[in-house]
């Protein structure tokens, strides 16, 4: 960390601790949210339909993977050092997967494979946590993010989501590729993080 950064967060926690009654958290009562409440008989085909509509790719197998990032020459990447084993047999020797993102080596990784913390079926989006994500940096700085899921990880909607997160300190909530439209109102993928954002279902 900076020292420039450290020196921003220690004014903050000055500035906070100075305060001698903190507002109390507002009530929530459990039916402010509103949320789509249909039947969801199967959270994995809700997810994979509100995904495909936000750019992003759902996949069922690692081969189908593979075969993706083979067609844009993409073999060389981070891989979460739990998946790695799993994965690397089905992508093959052309693939490189170093389990270990190097900040000084930005521009060297293709893609970004980490572990997904879970998704909504509701709005599509994943969840990563630090709790869960091997490396925040491995799933955000690549092109391409490959976010692995289990069928078991798959929220109904955002309260049910936000009630299992407990108190992981980053949460992230990503809905398809990162989006800008700050440049004259035009919307313009991958700008600020992955241009394709994957998710890949694990058996």
């Amino acid at each position: 960390m900076s020292a420039d950064r450290e020196e921003i967060l220690r004014r903050v926690k000055d500035a906070v601790g100075a305060i001698e009654h903190p507002a109390d958290y507002p009530d929530w009562p459990d039916g402010l949210a509103v949320c789509d409440k249909r039947p969801l008989d199967d959270r994995w085909a809700a997810f994979c339909e509100r995904l495909t509509a936000f750019h992003g790719m759902p996949l069922e197998k690692p081969e189908e993977l593979a075969e993706y990032l083979k067609t844009f020459r993409y073999t060389h990447g981070y891989c979460d050092p739990e998946l790695a084993g799993v994965l690397a047999p089905v992508l093959g020797p052309e693939f490189t997967l170093e389990e270990t993102f190097e900040r000084s080596r930005l521009d060297d990784y293709r893609f970004g494979i980490t572990r997904a913390r879970g998704a909504i079926a509701e709005t599509g989006t994943l969840i990563v946590t630090d709790g869960q994500t091997s490396s925040r940096l491995g799933a955000l700085a690549p092109w391409v993010h490959v976010a692995c899921l289990r069928s078991d990880d798959i929220f109904r909607d955002t309260a049910e989501a936000a009630a299992a997160l407990g108190d992981d300190p980053n949460v992230i909530w990503i809905t398809g590729p990162s989006k800008t439209a700050d440049v004259e109102g035009i919307l313009i993928e991958g700008v600020h993080g992955p241009g394709v954002q994957v998710c890949l279902l694990l058996p």
